[in-house]
C-alpha cells in the first residue's frame, strides 16, 4: 500500500504570510533600537503640535497594524480579483509606502531621525512585498 501524502495548499501561504508579518514588525525594531544606540534623537515635530518622540512601542504598534492591514486587503483582493490579486496589491503597497515618506520628510526633525524612520518605513514594506502575496506557480 502506497500512501502519498499531498501538502495543504493553505499551509505555506499562511506560513510565508505570517513569515512576512514578523519580519514586518521586527526589522523595524531592530532598526529604531539601532538608531537610539547610535543616538538618534527621535524627536520630531509638526506644525501646531508638541514635540513627540517616536518611540519603540509606537513603532511596533504601527508595523504591525501596517502589516494586519495589508494582509486583510491581500485576502480582500484574492477574493475579489483572484488572477490580478498579487500585481494590484503589490502595486498598491509599492504606492503607500512611496506616499508613507511625505510625512517623514514634512516634519521637523533631525537628519539621523529622518534617515532612521525612512528605513523603518522600508523595514515595514520590504517584507510584506516580498512575502505576502502568493507565489506565481
Amino acid at each position: 500500500m502506497t500512501v502519498t501524502a499531498h501538502p495543504a495548499t493553505a499551509t505555506p501561504s499562511l506560513r510565508r504570510r505570517a513569515l512576512g508579518v514578523a519580519a514586518a514588525v521586527l526589522a523595524p525594531a531592530v532598526i529604531w533600537a539601532i538608531g537610539a544606540m547610535a543616538g538618534v534623537d527621535y524627536t520630531v515635530e509638526n506644525p501646531g503640535q508638541p514635540a513627540f518622540v517616536v518611540g519603540l512601542v509606537p513603532v511596533l504598534i504601527f508595523a504591525l497594524g501596517s502589516a494586519l492591514v495589508g494582509w486583510l486587503g491581500l485576502v480582500v483582493l484574492e477574493r475579489l480579483t483572484r488572477r490580478r490579486a498579487a500585481v494590484i496589491w503589490t502595486t498598491l503597497a509599492v504606492a503607500l509606502t512611496l506616499l508613507s515618506f511625505v510625512p517623514v520628510f514634512a516634519t521637523e526633525a533631525s537628519t539621523g531621525a529622518k534617515v532612521a524612520l525612512s528605513v523603518i518605513h522600508l523595514a515595514v514594506a520590504v517584507p510584506l512585498i516580498a512575502l505576502l502575496p502568493a507565489r506565481a506557480r
